[in-house]
C-alpha cells in the first residue's frame, strides 16, 4: 500500500472548515522540551506564592416560587464545612455568597476573574445549588456551566491567572437518572536552570472541575449532614489535604462517595440509590496544598 505525502503537517480530526477568514497572527515562540529532560519540579504548580489565592463559595438553597424547586436543606452545612476546609489548606481570602440570581452569580465570578493573581497560587470556586445537564441554577433560573468557565479563560480572565490552576467544586444534579448501583467482589491486592521559559498553552489549560455526580445523574444531599460529595471532600481534605496531591484527594473522595453512601428515603423508587462523583481536568501539573 502506498502512502500519500499529502498533508504531512498537523490536522484536526474533524470535518474540513470551509470559507476564508482573516489570517491569524503568528504565536510567539514557545519552549520545546523533551519529556526525558524535565525534572519533577516541572510537573508541579508553584503553590508558594504570598497568597494561596481567592476561594469563592456560592450557596443557593432557596429559589423563586416560579421555578417550582424545593429548598436545599443541609446546604448551609456544606457551606460552613467547606469554608473551614479551605482555611485548613491555606486559603485566607474566602468569599461566601448565599442565594444569588443567575446574573449575580456571573457578575460575582466575573469580578473575581479580573483580580490580580500575580502573587496568588490559584482560584477556587465552589457552586452549591440545584442543577441539570449543562447548567446550574441561580435563585431565578439556570446558568450554563460554559458561561461560568469562560470567565476564567482568555480574553476575559486577568492574564496573571494564565498558567495557574482554576479549581471548581460543583455540588448539583446533572440530570434525573438514578444510579441503582452494582455489586462486585474486590480483587485488591529538581529545576536544572533558573533561566526564564516562555510557553504558549491552550486557553483551555489549567482547569479542574470536580462534579458531585456523573453527567445525567442525580446528586444526593442529606438535610442534616449536607451533601454526600461536600461531606466527603471535607473529610478527605481535612485528613490528607496537606500531604496528598489534589488528584489523589479527589480520587479518594470518589471512593468514599461511591462506596459509603446509599440513599435512604420513603419513596421506594428513590431509595437505596448510589452516586459517583466525576472529575474533568486540563491541569498540566500537580497541585499540592502543603
Amino acid at each position: 500500500m502506498s502512502e500519500s505525502t499529502e498533508g504531512q503537517g498537523d490536522a484536526p480530526d474533524a470535518r474540513p472548515v470551509t470559507g476564508k477568514g482573516a489570517a491569524k497572527p503568528a504565536l510567539p515562540l514557545t519552549v520545546l522540551e523533551r519529556y526525558a529532560d524535565l525534572g519533577d519540579e516541572e510537573f508541579e504548580y508553584n503553590m508558594k506564592h504570598k497568597s494561596r489565592g481567592v476561594a469563592v463559595i456560592i450557596n443557593n438553597d432557596k429559589f423563586d416560587t416560579q421555578l417550582q424547586m424545593n429548598d436545599r436543606p443541609g446546604s448551609s452545612v456544606d457551606r460552613d464545612k467547606l469554608a473551614g476546609t479551605l482555611q485548613f489548606i491555606g486559603f485566607k481570602d474566602i468569599i461566601v455568597h448565599n442565594n444569588l440570581t443567575s446574573r449575580k452569580m456571573v457578575d460575582v465570578l466575573k469580578e473575581v476573574a479580573k483580580r490580580d493573581f500575580t502573587d496568588s497560587d490559584c482560584v477556587f470556586v465552589a457552586l452549591l445549588s440545584h442543577g441539570d445537564e449543562g447548567v446550574i441554577y441561580g435563585t431565578d433560573g439556570p446558568v450554563q456551566y460554559e458561561q461560568i468557565f469562560s470567565l476564567f479563560k482568555p480574553p476575559e480572565v486577568n492574564k496573571s491567572l494564565v498558567g495557574k490552576p482554576k479549581i471548581f467544586l460543583i455540588q448539583a444534579c446533572r440530570g434525573q437518572t438514578l444510579d441503582g448501583g452494582v455489586e462486585f467482589q474486590c480483587d485488591s491486592l529538581p529545576a536544572k536552570s533558573n533561566k526564564p521559559k516562555r510557553y504558549v498553552i491552550s486557553k483551555e489549560s489549567d482547569f479542574l472541575v470536580a462534579y458531585s455526580t456523573v453527567e445525567g445523574y442525580f446528586a444526593w444531599r442529606n438535610g442534616v449532614d449536607g451533601s454526600w460529595f461536600i461531606q466527603s471532600f471535607c473529610t478527605v481534605v481535612n485528613k490528607d489535604g496537606r500531604k496528598l496531591e489534589l488528584g489523589q484527594l479527589l480520587t479518594r473522595v470518589n471512593r468514599v462517595v461511591s462506596y459509603n453512601f446509599m440513599s435512604s428515603t420513603q419513596n421506594p423508587q428513590m431509595n437505596q440509590m448510589k452516586q459517583s462523583p466525576c472529575i474533568t481536568s486540563t491541569l498540566t501539573k500537580s497541585i499540592y496544598f502543603n
